[in-house]
């Protein structure tokens, strides 16, 4: 199971004086399992790359095939692939319309006409994976603080038993609390369900600290494609095309240049706590 974009390319405005290409010639594999981070300035393509992976944008050229379908060929069941591949967008308010939680966690089970109780069963189980207290399942979703309406919507995509989820920036806005609030929720859940999650992003320090791997996009194009440690190693190519490494990444090079001679191939504060410890029992 995987999803797999060969030689994908996406162009806005095709045959007019405003056109832009969004994707350029993207080739990529999604294994089954992955914590994968998407992460690009504003403009650099990963919105609307991942829009692909649903279905919801065709490319302009080539391919995205889904557990060895091509998703664009005729008869092939979009409905079907969005319950499969769930894509929760940077704005939560955009997927919530219903008079309570509760109801709007059930759309999604309701429209692939599951019985009344699995329906409710899936909205429940859905619920508790996001953390979300039982006090608010029957409050307007719109009463809700912007963690808990990202949460809602997550539980939505989840109800649908989805074998991919997407998350595009889903902590804009929120205060560093409510951003740590929703990522470790979205890691213990991978962790419980195996699900394969791509995280949107344009913070280094939120994804280091929870994927596998990072993609790094630029100008429609895939410019980085490893496991965190080996992007972070091109810190400096990251800068020209406006990212940045890691906080921690530029304290243990400030450390190395002052003589301190710790790793500076480390992506997290605990990693950085660890050399550092390390060090000092050296000296």
């Amino acid at each position: 199971m995987s999803i797999i974009l060969d030689h994908v390319s996406h162009i806005y405005g095709e045959d007019t004086e405003m056109a832009v290409k969004a994707l350029d010639d993207v080739n990529l594999v999604i294994p089954d399992g992955q914590f994968i981070g998407l992460i690009g300035h504003t403009g650099s393509g990963k919105s609307t790359l991942v829009q692909h992976l649903n279905g919801l944008m065709k490319p302009t050229s080539g391919s995205i095939y889904f557990n060895g379908e091509d998703i664009n060929s005729e008869g092939f069941q979009k409905k079907e692939l969005r319950s499969k591949v769930g894509l929760v967008f940077q704005y939560p308010e955009h997927q919530l319309f219903e008079a309570d939680v509760f109801t709007d966690v059930c759309f999604g089970p309701k429209n692939l006409g599951l019985p009344k109780l699995e329906m409710q069963m899936r909205a429940y189980d859905a619920l508790k994976l996001v953390g979300l207290e039982e006090e608010y399942y029957y409050q307007s979703p719109f009463d809700l603080s912007g963690g808990q309406k990202r949460r809602v919507a997550i539980a939505g995509v989840l109800a649908m038993k989805p074998e991919v989820l997407i998350l595009d920036e889903p902590t804009a806005g929120l205060d560093p609390k409510g951003r740590d609030e929703i990522l470790d929720q979205v890691a213990k859940l991978k962790q419980e369900t195996g699900i394969t999650v791509v995280l949107v992003s344009h913070s280094m320090d939120d994804v280091a600290k929870y994927v596998d791997r990072i993609i790094v996009m630029n100008k429609g194009k895939v410019a980085f494609d490893d496991v965190p440690r080996e992007v972070f190693k091109h810190y400096e190519e990251l800068e020209k095309i406006g990212l940045s490494a890691p906080q921690v990444t530029y304290v243990m090079q400030d450390l190395r240049n002052h003589g301190i001679m710790v790793s500076d191939d480390v992506t997290t504060i605990e990693e950085a706590k660890e050399e550092i410890l390390k060090y000092l029992h050296r000296t």
